[in-house]
């Protein structure tokens, strides 16, 4: 929408593209965000087309041959593998806890990061039937949740029986099991990640990934300060569109520490550090999970957020992040 609303029209915009297919398309690949948008709004458009991209389903994945202005020879590479760390025991942890909330016929959102690819593992032997999945980003844990055969599609409202997504990087056999599969769709981000389009699957599950969380539950997920580490992405529009889903849930996990420079430091803290990013505002949050436990903000007041955000802290901070809370009037005196 930023593009159709704001934007002059665009200069020139270049897209690396699978060949021309039999209908005269050039597809996006496994990266189909914005692209119909700007080409809409460019003056001049070229396609450099890569033999050894995948080729995607979905609306709007591809551009006609009569909306392209020159058409260059690319190579032959395959599409950039991201290697997937291992799980981490704090990872398991936290994806066990959020793995007892999910439901048969679940739709899931899983964010980037190691943690909500670790509920996907978690999930892979928990036996549960016709998951579904409605992201913005198709993960590799997703794709082994589909070919252990628990993700179906078969009680999703909105693009039933089908993976729903507008983008991925992972491994080469991510990009092997979406090449021409009917199963999986790339559609346009503003199809994936609005809230209001969101809700309208049944039992949505968002699981999103935060750096650090402040005692009234504000997460904040793409800064450290001024420091700016990850984009925006769609955290805050899957934590509102999840709970406006009916019998939707909303997760919001992270690590209770974090190692700088051999400090070790709580990411559950009073206040954000200065200059962060506020991703995900306390209005919005739901269930927050570390490998010390899970709370649910939902209805809460003040002084109860900040008790069950210090109950779920690393032990070594609870004391004194109750400490400050007490000090800065969070929690009032005589408050249990």
């Amino acid at each position: 929408d930023y593009y159709r609303r704001f934007i002059d029209p665009v200069d020139i915009v270049i897209l690396k593209t699978c060949p021309m297919d039999e209908n005269g398309y050039f597809n996006f690949s496994v990266c189909n965000l914005w692209h119909q948008s700007i080409i809409d709004r460019a003056r001049l458009v070229i396609v450099e087309q890569c033999a050894g991209l995948p080729y995607v389903m979905g609306e709007q994945s591809g551009v006609h041959v009569s909306e392209v202005d020159y058409v260059i020879p690319g190579d032959d590479s395959s599409a950039l593998e991201v290697p997937n760390p291992p799980p981490t025991e704090v990872d398991r942890k936290v994806a066990r806890l959020i793995a007892g909330e999910i439901d048969d016929g679940a739709c899931l959102q899983i964010g980037i990061g190691g943690m909500p690819n670790a509920v996907c593992c978690v999930l892979e032997g928990s036996g549960l039937k016709d998951l579904g999945v409605h992201t913005e980003m198709v993960t590799d844990g997703i794709i082994n949740l589909y070919r252990a055969g628990l993700v179906t599609g078969a009680r999703k409202q909105r693009n039933p029986g089908k993976i729903v997504g507008t983008f991925s990087m992972g491994s080469s056999q991510l990009y092997d099991a979406v090449h021409r599969n009917p199963d999986i769709q790339y559609h346009p981000v503003d199809y994936t990640n609005l809230p209001h389009l969101i809700m309208l699957n049944d039992n949505v599950v968002a699981i999103n990934n935060t750096t650090q969380i402040d005692l009234q539950g504000q997460a904040a997920s793409e800064s450290d300060g001024n420091r700016h580490i990850s984009g925006t992405g769609g955290q805050s529009q899957f934590v509102r569109g999840a709970y406006a889903s009916k019998n939707g849930k909303s997760f919001i996990c992270l690590s209770s520490t974090y190692d700088k420079r051999g400090d070790r430091r709580s990411r559950i803290v009073l206040n954000l550090t200065k200059g962060n990013i506020v991703t995900s505002p306390r209005a919005d949050m739901m269930y927050v999970v570390t490998e010390y436990g899970m709370v649910n903000l939902k209805g809460k007041s003040v002084p109860e957020r900040a008790k069950s955000l210090i109950a779920i802290a690393h032990p070594d901070f609870q004391e004194s992040l109750e400490r400050e809370a007490y000090e800065h009037r969070l929690i009032p005196r005589g408050f249990f």
